[in-house]
């Protein structure tokens, strides 16, 4: 794949620059803030992005602005967001995005290579992906009266997969059991959270908003 990466910490920037390399992919940039970013993904049009969330000058949010700008304009070019921690609206801002090709890990993921690199290759490819963590932190905040209350603990598993950014493939390779399982307990979070086929609205997207209380 042709990446950029936008990291202001010379020392990862390097390494993801060597490990991508190694890995087969072509670094196209390598910047150290979000101005640079956009100048770039403009000029080359990469398959993916690899951003953190902050960056100079001020070191707030500059990263993920430059992101959710770039998903705007180049909805092609797919986004893997790094972030040392979790920012919830702006994951969930992410995670609304329908169009796929969009991820968000925390930078201790990096450390686990194969785990971001599969992240990467599923952003990529059109998919999502999602830190486990992230997810975790995103939990809504239930109560008895909550539709969300209702499921079953292995309903709940699987929406938290679906949340992550997997498919109902991978949601059975995750969980071992079959992909009609997958499909039955989608289908009954669906019910249970009293989704119908709206025109217009993703019944998954919905889905994962109620699951993260937004």
């Amino acid at each position: 794949m042709r990446v950029i990466l936008a990291e202001d910490s010379t020392l990862l920037r390097e390494g993801l620059i060597r490990l991508l390399a190694e890995e087969g992919h072509e670094v196209l940039a390598a910047v150290g803030n979000a101005t640079e970013l956009l100048d770039e993904v403009a000029r080359a049009q990469p398959d993916v992005v690899v951003t953190d969330i902050r960056m100079p000058p001020d070191h707030t949010d500059e990263g993920l602005r430059a992101a959710l700008e770039i998903r705007r304009r180049w909805p092609d070019v797919g986004v893997l967001v790094l972030s040392q921690y979790v920012e919830k609206r702006y994951a969930t801002e992410l995670i609304t995005d329908d169009g796929g090709r969009v991820g968000y890990l925390l930078k201790d993921r990096v450390m686990q290579v194969g785990e971001f690199l599969d992240a990467l290759e599923r952003v990529g490819s059109g998919g999502a992906a999602f830190d486990p963590e992230v997810v975790r932190r995103l939990l809504a905040r239930t109560t008895h009266a909550d539709p969300l209350a209702t499921l079953t603990a292995r309903e709940r598993e699987v929406l938290a997969k679906m949340a992550e950014g997997h498919t109902n493939a991978g949601i059975a390779a995750e969980l071992y059991v079959s992909q009609s399982a997958v499909e039955k307990h989608v289908n009954a979070i669906f019910d249970k959270l009293r989704l119908s086929h709206t025109s217009g609205y993703s019944r998954r997207v919905l889905a994962v908003l109620r699951y993260l209380g937004s």
